[in-house]
């Protein structure tokens, strides 16, 4: 079956080229595009449950309605359907509010349509993704929040221990295995064990959506 989808964008040209990079894939199914998030919003109220898009790939900075406030009223309307964050914005904040709002990922506009698919699948299998740019940029933010470091989460009261807290915070920030494990002072393998017992503890299956944990969390402001 293939994947439905929705795009989300007022910039008419840029929306009309994103369609087409993703028009070559074929378990794709475009349901609608909107030019802003009252627009989504109208166009989901009119379909029934089983032709909503299980992706909407959704803008930012859009009038009317911009797609965080759109992302927020999605979630809590039709929880089923999951907002994938593609936009020419990268700043922190913007970043940190989409998270908030209940994105599954946040892309830039410039990734490659095959980056965008990965995306898309990934998000559609109830995942999650943060390219490895954002995510730093994410980490950062919160870092420079000292006014939340008392109500964030202790990292003693997660279920990882010192040692996997500190190697899911080099992965998140895109450190390979093999500069970890030289880091470390400890082999490539244990360093693969790590990340594997990471993601089992919680209960994730890659980077991305421990990433997202990690940030909802607040595990490293304090770390």
């Amino acid at each position: 079956m293939p994947i439905r989808i929705a795009i989300v964008d007022d910039n008419y040209q840029l929306l009309d080229n994103l369609k087409e990079r993703l028009q070559e894939f074929e378990n794709l199914e475009l349901i609608f595009v909107a030019f802003n998030g009252k627009d989504c919003l109208n166009q989901l109220e009119k379909l029934p449950v089983s032709r909503l898009p299980q992706v909407i790939l959704m803008d930012i900075e859009m009038d009317k309605m911009n797609g965080i406030e759109a992302t927020q009223q999605i979630k809590n309307r039709f929880s089923s359907v999951e907002v994938l964050m593609l936009t020419a914005f990268d700043d922190d904040e913007k970043i940190f509010e989409a998270i908030k709002a209940g994105a599954s990922g946040y892309l830039l506009k410039d990734e490659t349509k095959e980056k965008i698919y990965e995306a898309i699948e990934i998000v559609a299998g109830g995942g999650s993704l943060l390219s490895p740019s954002i995510a730093r940029k994410a980490l950062k933010f919160f870092s420079l929040l000292p006014s939340q470091k008392s109500t964030s989460q202790n990292p003693s009261d997660t279920p990882l221990t010192s040692r996997e807290m500190e190697i899911l915070k080099m992965v998140i920030e895109g450190i390979t295995y093999a500069e970890i494990a030289e880091k470390l002072c400890i082999s490539y393998g244990t360093v693969r064990t790590h990340v594997k017992n990471i993601f089992e503890k919680l209960q994730v299956h890659n980077k991305q959506e421990a990433t997202k944990i990690a940030i909802r969390k607040k595990w490293f402001l304090s770390f």
